[in-house]
């Protein structure tokens, strides 16, 4: 497998060196280098990682779980959205967090929309601490934080949305990214980076030109264009 060991802009060109190959050249770049999820460590949820556990967000899962008990641990605005789209097809979605309320890290019209939204639930000061299945998800032990008791209840899926870093560290000082690491694009850029062509950036586009990040596989906070 090929590494990435450079990244480099020359003229009109985009030079990437690779480990056993040497130097190649572009016009243009998408980044696909992914994150890494913070993990549960639940050892049984982690052996069902992709048989009713998933990292990330339901995108290509939802459609197999329509009518299912699903639930999402995490309470960013991530896992709001996450739990809009699931409502589409999941018969019940839950929500849980360990905060008082979704308002720690939620923005306001999220909340608002998962309020109004029927088959979407919320468990306030909850966590998750065992689960299981027989080759594929089927139910969840969670524990109320403020009585110390536990439930278990059915679940068809679950989607773990509690911290991932991207892996950008490879990339030159000439790619700008935000305190966690994912690469800024579009309006998003600091003013005071110098942008080197007479155009705008565009809406994905990184402050390198011709440099930008895959939104499926989550390296980019997305930005606007100018």
């Amino acid at each position: 497998m090929q590494q990435v060991a450079d990244l480099r802009r020359e003229d009109n060109w985009l030079s990437v060196t690779l480990s056993d190959f040497g130097v190649v050249r572009a016009r243009a770049i998408v980044l696909a280098t992914g994150v890494s999820y913070r993990r549960l460590g639940i050892p049984a949820l982690e052996d069902l990682n992709g048989a009713g556990v998933f990292y990330g967000g339901p995108t290509s899962e939802a459609p197999a779980l329509a009518g299912r008990e699903v639930y999402i641990l995490g309470g960013a605005n991530s896992a709001g959205q996450a739990a809009l789209y699931l409502a589409r097809y999941a018969g019940q979605v839950t929500v849980v967090v360990r905060a008082d309320s979704l308002d720690a890290g939620m923005s306001r019209y999220l909340i608002r929309e998962i309020e109004e939204t029927p088959n979407v639930s919320v468990r306030l000061r909850t966590e998750i601490v065992d689960g299981g299945g027989d080759g594929w998800l089927d139910h969840l032990v969670l524990r109320d934080q403020l009585k110390g008791t536990e439930e278990t209840v059915a679940a068809g899926g679950l989607f773990l949305m509690i911290g991932a870093h991207p892996r950008t560290e490879w990339l030159p000082l000439e790619v700008d990214r935000d305190e966690q690491g994912f690469v800024l694009t579009g309006t998003d850029l600091p003013a005071s980076r110098e942008w080197p062509l007479e155009r705008s950036p565009l809406l994905l586009e990184t402050s390198m030109p011709a440099v930008s990040p895959d939104q499926s596989v989550g390296t980019a906070r997305r930005g606007g264009g100018r």
